[in-house]
């Protein structure tokens, strides 16, 4: 990755705009840009108010005459009721037992847009649609028709949806308090290319006659008669007339795009341009990320140098645009032992200016976060797949979950805990007290937890998710299909059981390691070194101090002190 000197004014800038205080991040992967042929989404769902734990619904048959309540995802308020279907899928988080995947970006857009009277909010849009259609295509036209009876109460939002064989972004909005439905477009990304969001719509101009881009039939007039519209259909961008680009939508969301593009392009951007495939740089659109030019529009779809596996995307998802001129553990904001977090509001104001921090991909108000993967090679059954986690994506870990699981681990099962109440037995609640351990020494503490998630992701991607799909597939080429999905609960409950229990073991091993400001020292096998005459004083101990940035500031400030007196 490309690497810069220190900037500090990616530490604070004029703030002309807001920021999203909430925001989450998205990658989709087609499945001729993965290394196994699958398509996959992957998640951070970003919120102060949100509680990790993994969502399921076991599908089924339903009688005539039945109906759902729904119950709005970020607040719990219920908000009515609609016809249930005949039959449903199983799902277990973003995901059912059909393969398909959707997950989603609020970027919010027009506020006169929302539906107030509207009970179909974007979180029961997915997993109401995860549990009754079976393809994107099929999805796609289940969150249209949802919305066209039942409206739409939420903000403007970008969907990712996935099955085994297509990836599509979709961009989506109300049509505010006097009509149901929705003002929409959706593209297929081209195979063996990838796409990302970041809470703000993507999707600009679109093609018109196209079977790869669909689209409400009122998307173009409906923006002409509200003013926001008044060219050619050809040249309509539904960003433009529905989330139109400032300094924050650049600096806090398509900032995020950009980086998650040059992390896995390597530094190049194929994209398709006039009909003919181009390549650039990926800093030819370095100011347009930051907010200094947003008259180069980024591309929507970018094609990899290279196939993407699963831990690709993951750690593409704990990026804090390390080594770009947002580096955010590189300036004082990232205090003297290099944090690259910034606590909320994410603005502040000194001498009548407001400035603003940057706003990454890894943020520590993750509720939970996942890799899901569509693998047509296998049968659904063993196929559906999300690596599943909790709480701040870099200093936390995923955990392999089959769709197909009868079960969902106890650390990961709702109910258990919440935010306001401690569980000791939650993922979400461990996770959290890692990261908030590492806040304080990040330089030194995270380095050790990167490497726990590195070793168990690895072990789990190249030995145990292989043996295991072998398993049963085994199972089910003998008729056991009932036997491979009782294998496929045990392995996804026995695994994260397992990794909960190594991690609460390294939140003690952080605390003893750590504690004070003092690092004490290991052998090759982990075993604290002691001195010669007890085996409870340390031996080599370090002081960790802290970095020059910090150190050159403090020493700055100090000499102004000592001048005012």
């Amino acid at each position: 990755m490309k690497k810069v000197p220190i900037v500090l004014l990616a530490f604070a800038l004029v703030l002309p705009a807001a920021l999203p205080a909430d925001a989450c991040t998205n990658i989709i992967v087609t499945p001729g840009a993965s290394l196994d042929g699958s398509a996959m989404v992957s998640y951070a769902a970003d919120s102060h108010w949100l509680y990790g734990e993994l969502y399921s619904h076991p599908g089924g048959r339903w009688k005539a005459g039945s109906t759902v309540n729904i119950v709005e995802w970020d607040t719990q308020k219920p908000l009515g009721s609609i016809a249930q279907v005949p039959q449903t899928w199983r799902t277990v988080g973003n995901m059912n037992e059909k393969q398909l995947i959707i997950a989603e970006t609020t970027w919010g857009g027009r506020e006169e847009l929302v539906c107030p009277g509207g009970i179909m909010d974007y979180g029961s849009l997915i997993y109401i649609t995860l549990q009754r259609a079976s393809t994107a295509r099929e999805a796609i036209r289940t969150i249209v028709a949802l919305a066209t009876e039942y409206g739409y109460p939420s903000e403007g939002e970008t969907f990712s949806i996935a099955d085994k064989t297509e990836a599509w972004i979709m961009d989506l909005a109300g049509k505010g308090p006097d009509e149901k439905g929705l003002l929409w477009v959706a593209r297929r990304i081209p195979d063996g290319y990838l796409c990302a969001h970041a809470n703000q719509a993507r999707i600009t101009r679109f093609p018109l006659d196209s079977p790869d881009c669909l689209y409400g039939p009122d998307v173009i007039e409906f923006a002409r008669r509200k003013g926001w519209y008044e060219g050619p259909d050809e040249l309509f961008s539904y960003r433009d007339a529905y989330n139109p680009l400032d300094f924050g939508g650049a600096r806090g969301c398509e900032a995020r795009v950009w980086s998650a593009f040059n992390r896995l392009c390597d530094e190049v951007f194929t994209y398709e341009e006039g009909g003919k495939c181009v390549s650039r740089p990926s800093y030819d659109w370095i100011d347009y990320a930051m907010g200094y030019d947003l008259s180069g529009e980024m591309p929507l779809f970018v094609q990899p140098r290279r196939k993407l596996g699963v831990k690709d995307i993951a750690d593409a998802m704990r990026d804090h645009y390390e080594g770009t001129p947002m580096d955010m553990t590189r300036d004082i904001g990232a205090g003297g032992n290099a944090c690259p977090y910034r606590w909320r509001p994410m603005h502040f104001e000194v001498d009548g200016k407001v400035y603003v921090n940057e706003r990454a991909i890894a943020t520590q108000q993750t509720g939970f976060w996942f890799v899901a993967q569509s693998r047509p090679s296998l049968p659904d059954a063993v196929g559906a797949l999300v690596w599943f986690g909790c709480d701040d994506a870099a200093t936390s870990y995923l955990t392999p979950i089959y769709v197909a699981t009868q079960r969902i681990p106890r650390c990961l099962a709702p109910g258990n805990g919440d935010l306001l109440h401690y569980s000791p037995e939650s993922q979400f609640w461990m996770c959290n007290r890692v990261a908030n351990a590492c806040y304080r020494m990040y330089d030194r503490m995270a380095p050790v937890v990167r490497a726990a998630a590195d070793a168990y992701e690895n072990d789990m991607i190249a030995r145990a998710v292989p043996q295991q799909d072998a398993q049963a597939l085994a199972l089910i080429s003998k008729g056991g299909t009932k036997r491979a999905v009782k294998a496929l609960t045990a392995f996804s409950c026995d695994q994260a059981q397992a990794q909960f229990g190594r991690w609460k073991r390294l939140e003690e091993l952080l605390l003893v390691k750590f504690i004070d400001g003092n690092i004490k020292a290991q052998d090759a096998d982990g075993n604290f070194l002691h001195s010669k005459y007890s085996e409870g004083i340390p031996d080599q101990l370090e002081f960790g101090g802290y970095n020059e940035v910090w150190k050159r500031a403090v020493a700055v400030f100090a000499g102004q002190t000592l001048e005012s007196k």
